[in-house]
């Protein structure tokens, strides 16, 4: 019987964190961000050990490393910074080393005798080392070994034998022949877009004046208003031909008239197909220059929406008809989730039997698209669709383009939602527009930062979307609007409207118990009169300029909820890692009637003194409060401000300390 091939790798190594399904799925960052490591690591017996965190950057060849730091109780710690976009690789070493046990047990000796005899030891393994080391170092080794035998004083040696720099060096070129390893694991490193972005959605359609199918051109001229508000991803809905076979007129029809637009969902016509324009909305060349424009005059990175399903006169129908599941009758099974039918829409079938091809031909969409210099794509039903197809594609497209951002639009179950975040797509949508209640609230955030969903979900908030138009909206008016606003904009670092209809307060259902619009821009354009009296225009861009000077506010990590004495009112704080910048949002989830009540503070965690009081300014409403201990006072009336997003500075001390009281 022969031994084990590790018998003598004596380190155990477990729960190292982060890890998603140990390690099947990679956790994700963004390019700059410190990636701190932790792991169990533990030998048998006295003996010390010495574990180093291993890293490799995208497309490097050599993996480095740096010890990592003992905790207690066998936890050790250590990082590394993400310098680049791609995949890192990372894993852990830790061996038992002789050298660090008898330094150790040297440190506890007192008999003059021991203290001779293991100086000795000390230096046999010093000249063990010595021997497979590069010349220098080895001749280093030497010295110091003879120094440890020397004639000087016995404390004197012994000082020598516990010398920093000699621990390093042995810890540097010590075997490795016995040290285990953990499994290697991945990190995502993404563009800071895909941790902090604000998107706004429009209908290119609807950008042009009054009575006028909207084009690109019209889109460009809309630029500046959106660059105003503040936002820094442009979304539009499918910019494609809209079939004419089944096409649904107004507010849903199934018959649509002469002048009905249609869907822009219901992708393709004679005209082309997903790599295609409409015709109205102008040329290729007026989308570039829209591309272009956005991201260089303005900073604002152009998102395209992409649906995977056809229009009945898509060229694929004809084309592929074996991409298409069929009826009994013969015909092609249009879309459905019961009640609801999409007669103009038909799905792709992902279990025919040619569906590698089909696979490959929907990588070309992207692929074109990508070629137009658009970097971000806002995914339409991605649930619907194989999750091997989605693992595929994205890992293939950001393999070449790890700029890429994929935004997943699944309003589905948990797990399903979760898995295709695992799986690759960047940002997901979420249940944020159906949580409107305080405990609602926190129950979902605290979820979503607050547990190992935050390690590769982020989470997109969006008040409102073409298709959801929630009932705290149709019924709350215009401060329900802004209340929703504001919670979006705090609570994540990634949240988006849907306008104008946002900001022009659109709250009218196409009927009763339904969140559906009333003349939906999804089947008809629509005219926006931005410069209405009523927009909401100037707190969104006040919301947003918060938002990019503020960096507490662009991430989630540190997001903690608040006691408030009044359920109407939320309560809570982020925090900025790395200047300590401190931000407290209170917002009223009332939109009718005037709220109350003390919220309470952690003074030990927010490193205040709760002896001294402290200021807290208004980053919204512009008033300046200077605040005593840790339970405090809050009043908002949504009628004119329902929110507060204080900016906490530290404790102040003198009348010169008080400029605005």
């Amino acid at each position: 019987m022969s031994p084990p091939e590790q018998g003598r790798a004596r380190v155990v190594i477990e729960h190292l964190s982060p890890q998603i399904d140990a390690g099947r799925f990679p956790v994700k960052r963004c390019v700059g961000d410190h990636f701190p490591v932790a792991v169990d690591a533990f030998t048998d017996g006295h003996d010390q050990i010495h574990c180093l965190l291993q890293s490799r950057a995208p497309g490097a060849a050599e993996w480095c490393e740096v010890p990592m730091r003992a905790l207690g109780n066998d936890r050790w710690r250590a990082g590394f910074a993400l310098e680049r976009l791609g995949v890192y690789a990372y894993r852990v070493l830790a061996r038992v080393d002789p050298f660090k046990t008898w330094r150790h047990d040297l440190q506890r000796r007192e008999d003059a005798a021991d203290i001779e005899l293991a100086l000795e030891i000390g230096a046999q393994l010093v000249e063990a080392v010595a021997a497979h080391a590069p010349g220098a170092q080895a001749a280093w080794l030497r010295r110091r070994a003879a120094e440890l035998r020397g004639v000087e004083a016995l404390d004197a040696r012994r000082e020598q034998a516990l010398d920093a720099e000699l621990l390093e060096v042995m810890l540097t070129l010590a075997s490795r022949e016995w040290a285990s390893q953990s499994a290697t694991l991945r990190v995502v490193v993404d563009p800071l877009r895909a941790r902090c972005s604000a998107w706004y959605e429009l209908f290119p359609r609807s950008a042009g004046p009054a009575g006028r199918h909207g084009t690109f051109k019209d889109v460009i001229a809309r630029l500046p208003y959106v660059a105003e508000l503040g936002f820094d991803v442009l979304y539009l809905p499918p910019i494609h031909p809209i079939g004419r076979v089944n096409r649904k007129g107004a507010n849903n029809r199934l018959r649509a008239d002469a002048a009905d637009v249609g869907s822009p969902w219901a992708i393709g016509s004679e005209e082309g197909g997903h790599k295609a324009i409409h015709p109205a909305l102008g040329t290729l060349e007026d989308f570039r220059t829209l591309v272009r424009t956005a991201e260089e005059d303005y900073g604002i990175a152009v998102a395209l929406d992409v649906a995977f399903q056809c229009a009945p006169d898509h060229p694929y129908v004809k084309e592929h008809p074996e991409w298409f599941r069929h009826r009994p009758d013969g015909s092609v099974q249009y879309a459905e989730n019961p009640p609801k039918k999409y007669q103009d829409i038909y799905p792709f079938d992902f279990e025919c039997d040619d569906w590698w091809h089909l696979w490959q031909e929907l990588k070309t969409v992207f692929e074109y698209w990508i070629a137009q210099g658009v970097r971000i794509f806002r995914v339409d039903n991605p649930h619907t669709k194989p999750f091997p197809f989605w693992e595929w594609v994205i890992g293939e497209l950001k393999a070449r383009d790890p700029e890429l951002i994929f935004l997943s639009e699944a309003f589905t179950r948990p797990k399903v939602m979760a898995r295709l975040a695992k799986l690759g797509f960047t940002q997901s949508y979420t249940y944020f527009t159906w949580r409107n209640t305080a405990w609602e609230l926190r129950e979902y955030l605290e979820q979503l930062t607050g547990s190992e969903l935050g390690e590769y979900f982020r989470p997109n908030f969006w008040p409102n979307t073409p298709d959801i138009l929630h009932e705290y909206l149709q019924r709350g008016g215009r401060p329900a609007f802004g209340i929703r606003l504001v919670l979006a904009a705090t609570l994540g670092a990634s949240y988006g409207i849907y306008g104008p209809a946002f900001e022009l307060l659109e709250q009218r259902p196409r009927e009763a118990d339904s969140e559906e619009y009333l003349d939906s821009e999804k089947y008809q354009l629509r005219h926006w009169d931005l410069e209405r009296a009523d927009s909401l225009c100037h707190l969104i861009t006040r919301i947003n300029r918060i938002r990019h000077q503020h960096p507490a506010l662009q991430r989630n990590g540190s997001l903690r909820f608040h006691p408030v004495d009044n359920q109407e009112l939320l309560c809570f704080s982020k925090h900025d890692p790395d200047d300590g910048e401190l931000v407290l949002t209170v917002v009223n989830l009332d939109p009718f009637h005037m709220q109350s009540g003390w919220v309470e503070l952690p003074l030990d965690e927010f490193r205040l003194d709760p002896h001294v009081p402290y200021a807290v300014d208004d980053l919204l409403g512009g008033g300046h409060y200077l605040w005593h201990g840790a339970r405090n006072f809050v009043q908002l009336d949504p009628q004119s401000l329902a929110a507060h997003v204080f900016l906490i500075r530290s404790n102040l001390r003198t009348e010169q300390d008080f400029p605005n009281f």
